[in-house]
């Protein structure tokens, strides 16, 4: 089972792996015998704490600075990760913006600053990631952070609620563009984990209501997103997944009245 698991081997890029959820995840798959390819935009120190972190217990990391929203600006991290280890296993992109900006109130660059970090840049990384793994012939494996949001509309979070479900929709449509080619998509559906981008509207009132509705009355841990991100990412234990949303969210989304 152990070998089921492994990354040993493997080259993973997390867009997003300076946050506290992305960063996580860099830690999981480091963990799991995986290099990798810590990618921020705005947060040089949070992309270097991972670095760090992922050397200290004997990994191999290394750190890229892209801007998500431009397809060029991704082409070239990507090619530096192809200079310095000739592969690319596995994606996982955890970018992530938000607003609580009532919906009538939203402006039209508000919009496209959501949409382009949350949805554009994941459609242009993943695409510059399959092109890699096709001409390399590797069976890879993409991973996308939606948001239980996603799937029942949350008040307070109008853009960014829709951005995740497109990437819902994007994450099938990747998963049978590129299943002949060995390459699968799937998306992992995370419940109420406190970050930077959602403290401010978890207030004490809504903190309530999540917990009321959350059959597990409580809010999720960086790393109970591990093994599912592991199992996702590893193609000897999930080989015959793909197009799949998992939710991880304490039952948020099981529950009505």
């Amino acid at each position: 089972m152990t070998d089921i698991f492994s990354l040993q081997g493997k080259t993973a890029a997390v867009i997003g792996g300076s946050g506290v959820l992305g960063g996580g995840m860099v830690q999981a798959l480091a963990g799991a015998g995986a290099r990798i390819a810590i990618f921020y935009s705005e947060n040089p120190d949070g992309a270097e704490r991972q670095k760090a972190l992922v050397e200290e217990h004997g990994g191999v990391a290394m750190v890229c600075k892209a801007d998500i929203r431009n397809e060029e600006s991704l082409k070239n991290a990507f090619l530096e990760i192809d200079k310095n280890w000739n592969r690319l296993d596995i994606l996982v992109n955890a970018p992530g913006v938000n607003s609580t900006t009532p919906l009538m109130d939203i402006s039209e660059e508000e919009w496209n600053h959501i949409m382009d970090i949350n949805l554009k840049g994941v459609f242009f990384a993943s695409r510059i990631a399959a092109q890699m793994m096709i001409e390399k012939k590797l069976a890879g494996s993409i991973i996308n952070i939606s948001s239980v949001s996603s799937d029942v509309p949350l008040s307070k979070v109008f853009t960014y609620s829709i951005s995740k479900a497109g990437m819902n929709n994007m994450t099938r449509f990747m998963a049978r563009e590129w299943a002949p080619h060995n390459i699968r998509v799937n998306a992992i559906m995370p419940g109420f984990f406190p970050a930077e981008q959602n403290r401010e509207i978890l207030t004490e009132e809504r903190t309530e209501d999540i917990f009321n509705h959350t059959m597990m009355g409580r809010f999720g841990e960086t790393m109970e997103l591990a093994g599912v991100l592991i199992w996702l990412a590893s193609n000897n234990a999930s080989s015959y997944v793909t197009g799949a949303i998992v939710p991880i969210d304490g039952g948020f989304t099981s529950m009505s009245i």
